[in-house]
C-alpha cells in the first residue's frame, strides 16, 4: 500500500519544480529586459499562462523572484565553475570553462535551458536581499580566481588575479551582446577564437606594456560638444551605474546634481533623453579616443593599447566613468536600438584597427570581430574598476585591467 502513494507525491514534486522553473526563466527574460524595477509579477504571470495568485504561491514579493533568479544564475555558474575546477592546470581550467560556458550558452539559444540572469541588476535589489546576492556571488567570484591559483602564476598578487577574474567573467557575460549575430555551429569556432586571445594576447612577439598617452577627450575643442552638459551627465551616468536604469530616479539623479526635480525637467525632457544623451556622450568619448590612437606615429599594436589604456583610465577620472552597457537593457526600443548601433560602431572601429594591425604584422592573426567583442566587453566592465579595486589610481588602472586582454592572461 505504500510503494502506490510515493507515486503521486513524486508526481506533484515534478509538477512543482517544473513551475517553479518556468516562472524563474520567465522572470530572468523580463528581468533582463526590463530590471529590478521593472519587472513584476503579474508581467511574471502573463508570460507563463497563469495568475498572480499562482506565482505568488512560489515567491510572494517580487523582490524575493528577482533574488531567486539572481541565486539561480550563481548556482549555474557555479556548477560551470566546479567542473572545470576539476581540470589540473590554468589554461586547461581556462579552456573548460568557456567549453562548459558556449554549450549552455548553445543550450539556451535552442531553448533547452533557461537564460541566465543579467548580474549588474544585482545592486537594485533591497536588502537584506542585495547582500544575501552578493555574498553568494562573491563565493563565485573567489572560486573563480582560484583557477589562476596554479604555479604559473606564483607571484601573482590578489590584486591581479582579481582583475583577470573579472576579465574573463564579463567575457563571458558580455556574449549576450554579440553571440546572437552566429549560427550556433559557429560556436565551436568562435570559442576557440576567444580561448586564443585570452591566452596569447594580441601582440606579435613579446611587448613592453608602455602605450602612449592621447589627449584628454572631455576638453573644450573635443567633438565640439557642449561641455556646460557635462555634469549633468557624468552625474547621470555615475548613478545609473550605481543603481541601474530603473532604479535611478529622476529625485537621485536631480539630488545627486544638487537642483530641484523642476530644475532637472527645464534642462532634460525626460530621464530617457537623458539616459540617451549619456550614451551618446559614452560613444563620442569612446571615438574620439579611437580617432586620436589612429592618428598615432607608432604602430597597430601600439595605436590599440594606447586607445584602450587611454579609455580604461578614462573611467576613472573626473569626467568618468562610461556609461554601462546594463542602461540599455531597459530603454524603450528606439532608443535600445541607437545605444546598440552605438556599440556596433566602436567594435566596427575597433576590428578594423585590429585587422590594420594583423596585416602590418604587429597584431597576432586572430579573429578582429571576436577581438573587437572582447575588447569592448573589458572596456564597458571597466567602469566598475573603482567598487572592486578601492584605491586604485587612475595611472595603474591599464596596466591592471587592459594589459591582460592585449597581452594575454597569462602574462606575469
Amino acid at each position: 500500500m505504500t510503494a502506490p502513494a510515493a507515486m503521486p507525491a513524486t508526481a506533484a514534486t515534478a509538477r512543482y519544480t517544473a513551475k517553479k522553473e518556468a516562472i524563474l526563466g520567465a522572470a530572468t527574460t523580463i528581468l533582463n529586459r526590463q530590471g529590478v524595477k521593472g519587472m513584476t509579477l503579474a508581467d511574471v504571470a502573463t508570460e507563463v499562462g497563469l495568475i498572480t495568485t499562482s506565482v505568488t504561491y512560489y515567491y510572494r514579493r517580487k523582490e524575493d523572484l528577482a533574488a531567486a533568479c539572481f541565486m539561480r544564475g550563481i548556482d549555474i555558474f557555479n556548477d560551470l565553475a566546479a567542473q572545470a575546477s576539476a581540470v589540473t592546470g590554468a589554461r586547461a581550467r581556462l579552456a573548460r570553462f568557456l567549453e562548459l560556458f558556449f554549450d549552455l550558452a548553445r543550450r539556451i539559444r535552442l531553448k533547452e535551458a533557461s537564460p541566465i540572469v543579467a548580474f549588474g541588476e544585482m545592486r537594485a535589489l533591497k536588502e537584506p536581499l542585495r547582500t544575501q546576492v552578493s555574498d553568494a556571488f562573491n563565493d563565485l567570484f573567489r572560486d573563480i580566481r582560484g583557477f589562476f591559483d596554479d604555479p604559473e602564476f606564483a607571484g601573482l598578487d590578489r590584486r591581479d588575479a582579481t582583475a583577470r577574474t573579472h576579465l574573463l567573467l564579463e567575457q563571458a557575460f558580455w556574449t549576450v551582446t554579440w553571440l546572437r549575430r552566429y549560427d550556433i555551429e559557429d560556436y565551436p569556432r568562435l570559442r576557440e577564437r576567444m580561448f586564443d586571445i585570452l591566452s596569447g594576447g594580441l601582440a606579435v612577439g613579446a611587448r613592453a606594456w608602455a602605450p602612449p598617452a592621447l589627449p584628454d577627450p572631455t576638453t573644450a575643442e573635443a567633438g565640439g560638444r557642449d561641455v556646460s552638459r557635462e555634469p549633468f551627465l557624468v552625474a547621470a551616468t555615475r548613478l545609473i551605474n550605481r543603481k541601474g536604469y530603473r532604479g535611478a530616479s529622476v529625485e537621485e539623479i536631480s539630488a545627486e546634481l544638487n537642483v530641484t526635480k523642476g530644475s532637472f525637467y527645464h534642462h532634460n525632457d525626460a530621464k530617457d533623453g537623458l539616459v540617451a544623451e549619456c550614451f551618446e556622450r559614452t560613444f563620442d568619448v569612446m571615438r574620439d579616443i579611437q580617432f586620436a590612437a589612429r592618428d598615432l606615429k607608432v604602430d597597430k599594436w601600439s595605436r590599440l593599447a594606447a586607445a584602450s589604456a587611454a579609455l580604461v583610465e578614462y573611467q576613472l577620472s573626473e569626467h568618468g566613468p562610461l556609461l554601462r552597457a546594463s542602461a540599455m537593457s531597459a530603454l524603450p526600443a528606439e532608443l535600445r536600438q541607437e545605444a546598440m548601433e552605438g556599440y556596433s560602431r566602436v567594435s566596427d572601429r575597433f576590428a578594423g584597427m585590429i585587422s590594420d594591425g594583423i596585416a602590418e604584422g604587429s597584431i597576432r592573426p586572430v579573429d578582429p570581430l571576436v577581438a573587437a567583442h572582447m575588447l569592448n566587453s573589458m572596456l564597458n566592465a571597466a567602469a566598475s574598476l573603482g567598487l572592486w579595486a578601492p584605491g586604485l589610481k587612475r595611472e595603474e588602472a591599464a596596466a591592471l585591467f587592459a594589459r591582460p586582454l592585449l597581452l594575454g592572461v597569462f602574462t606575469r
